[in-house]
């Protein structure tokens, strides 16, 4: 580590793990428990704190708080729990994230490649997997867990235990209180589906006859008045079979909250 990256005002423990070409800006605390990987960058007034890793490549802006304490009333200081940060994600200024809970299996997990902004939060337990975005104020509550590309609209809020699936959109403003399906548009107070993503899924390079199995697949599940479990039966007994659809019916079988309507 360049002494000189690290401004004299940050206050860094000494037993905090910095990796290479690491730069810390002016007031920023990092804490003993926290290791920051090769080539991070964190800027002025942020604090990293907790038992947090942080992959290579993070830029980190001003005012983060990164490894905070759940905000769960059974939390107790000497409860062994951690946030683990992927690589090459880009926390903008002033967002929270916590470390997960000893009842929700003790981690925080974010993937690579993620942009969270302004203001966004993630609470403890949450799993958030690679390449998903997070607009400003968007704010996932406890045990969310968050699938690759999925992307959660400005000023939206994410119930407890939910789970967004891959490659979903959710508008602005929206009220999430149930699983978010795979591929979808959802919107609302509370949160419905719209249509199938087909912009997100030809920038993903999903095959057309993957989209065109969707398109069915959406209709029956979401327009064909059908319940879930029946909806399922004729998916599976008419639509042309592909991986993507084979998500979407693991998804919706799997729901506990139940899916979006």
């Amino acid at each position: 580590m360049e002494i000189e990256k690290i401004h004299k005002t940050a206050v860094v423990h000494p037993e905090a793990k910095l990796g290479q070409n690491v730069t810390i800006g002016p007031y920023t605390v990092i804490g003993a428990n926290v290791t920051v990987g090769d080539n991070c960058r964190v800027g002025n007034n942020c604090v990293l704190e907790g038992q947090t890793t942080i992959g290579k490549n993070c830029q980190i802006f001003t005012g983060a708080i990164v490894g905070s304490a759940p905000q769960d009333k059974k939390y107790s200081e000497s409860d062994d729990v951690e946030l683990i940060v992927g690589d090459n994600n880009i926390i903008r200024e002033y967002v929270t994230m916590n470390s997960g809970t000893i009842d929700g299996g003790r981690k925080t997990i974010i993937g690579n490649n993620n942009l969270f902004m302004v203001n966004t939060h993630v609470a403890h337990d949450c799993i958030v997997g690679n390449n998903c975005v997070l607009a400003n104020v968007g704010t996932l509550a406890g045990h969310v867990t968050t699938e690759d590309n999925a992307i959660v609209g400005g000023l939206s809020a994410v119930h407890q235990f939910v789970r967004l699936g891959r490659l979903s959109i959710i508008g602005g403003c929206s009220k999430v209180v149930q699983d978010i399906p795979p591929f979808s548009m959802c919107d609302g107070h509370p949160a419905k589906v719209f249509k199938l993503n087909t912009v997100g899924l030809e920038r993903a390079k999903i095959p057309i006859e993957a989209v065109r199995s969707l398109k069915l697949a959406f209709k029956i599940l979401f327009h064909s008045g059908l319940t879930k479990t029946h909806a399922i039966e004729q998916i599976l007994r008419d639509v042309p079979p592909c991986p993507e659809l084979d998500h979407l019916i693991f998804f919706a079988k799997t729901t506990k909250r139940g899916l979006c309507s």
